[in-house]
C-alpha cells in the first residue's frame, strides 16, 4: 500500500476559505476574552474601591498600552458576538449554502472593523 500523504506539510501556504478564517478568530477572540477576565476584574475592584483608586484606574486605562489592550479586547467581543451570532443563524438552518455562508463570514468581518475602528477612533482622540 502507498501513502500519498504530505510528508511536510507548511502551514503558511494553506489557504482557508474565509468561513474557516472567520472559525479560527472566533476560538482565538474566546481564548482573548476568557485571559481579559482577570484584568477586568482588576480594574472593577480597583474603580470601586475609593475616588482616589477610581482616578488611579482612568490613569492606567490612559496610558497607551492599555489602549491598544482595550482596542484588542474590543476586537475580540465584537467578533465573539457577531460571529456567535452568525453560528446560531447557522444552526437554524438561516445561510447554510455556499454563497450565504460566504456572505455572512464577509458581513461578521465587516461589522467587527467598524466596530473596532469606531472605538479606536472615540479611544485615540
Amino acid at each position: 500500500m502507498i501513502e500519498t500523504r504530505p510528508v511536510f506539510l507548511n502551514l503558511l501556504k494553506i489557504r482557508l476559505p474565509i468561513t474557516g478564517v472567520v472559525s479560527i478568530a472566533h476560538r482565538i477572540s474566546g481564548v482573548l476574552l476568557f485571559l481579559a477576565i482577570p484584568f477586568a476584574v482588576y480594574l472593577l475592584d480597583l474603580s470601586a474601591s475609593s475616588a482616589g483608586s477610581f482616578e488611579q484606574s482612568l490613569r492606567l486605562l490612559q496610558h497607551p498600552l492599555s489602549q491598544l489592550l482595550l482596542i484588542l479586547i474590543v476586537w475580540a467581543f465584537s467578533h465573539h458576538l457577531l460571529a456567535g451570532i452568525r453560528y446560531l443563524l447557522l444552526d437554524l438552518d438561516i445561510g447554510v449554502d455556499k454563497a450565504g455562508s460566504r456572505l455572512s463570514s464577509w458581513a461578521v468581518l465587516v461589522a467587527e472593523l467598524g466596530i473596532v475602528a469606531i472605538f479606536a477612533w472615540s479611544v485615540l482622540l
